[in-house]
């Protein structure tokens, strides 16, 4: 059985879709061709998205090359990090899945965006009521 030179995972929230994949390397993550500074900024914290390679102990192991779009900063980076959990996993599944798991880091945030219906102003914001 050959090694694979990289591993990949997809992952998802609201409406972001993130494609990883972990390359053996010195831990650099690349977002779009971009560092994780200029694509986000300090919109988000840098620990939140390293933290499916903190709770592996994989730190430092993997550079990752990440396509994402769609969705916000807060859906990405939750999209991002649900990718790295799922690529970790296929790295060893055997010793990863039980610590990824606990950390909640392979379970695909199920809340989206509630339509708008109609004759409300919102999805669930109705007009104001007057009775004269």
């Amino acid at each position: 059985m050959t090694i694979p030179s990289f591993f990949h995972g997809t992952g998802r929230r609201k409406t972001a879709v993130a494609r990883v994949r972990l390359i053996p390397g010195e831990g650099e993550i690349v977002v779009n061709g971009r560092s994780l500074e200029q694509h986000f900024g300090n919109a988000v914290p840098e620990g939140e998205l390293r933290l499916p390679f903190r709770v592996t102990g994989t730190e430092g192991r993997f550079n990752a090359l990440i396509k994402v779009e769609g969705g916000g900063v807060t859906g990405q980076a939750g999209a991002i990090r649900h990718g790295i959990a799922r690529a970790l996993l296929m790295v060893d599944p055997d010793s990863n899945r039980v610590p990824l798991r606990q950390a909640g880091l392979l379970t695909r945030d199920p809340r989206m965006k509630e339509r708008k219906k109609y004759g409300l102003k919102r999805a669930r914001k109705a007009p104001q009521y007057t009775k004269r």
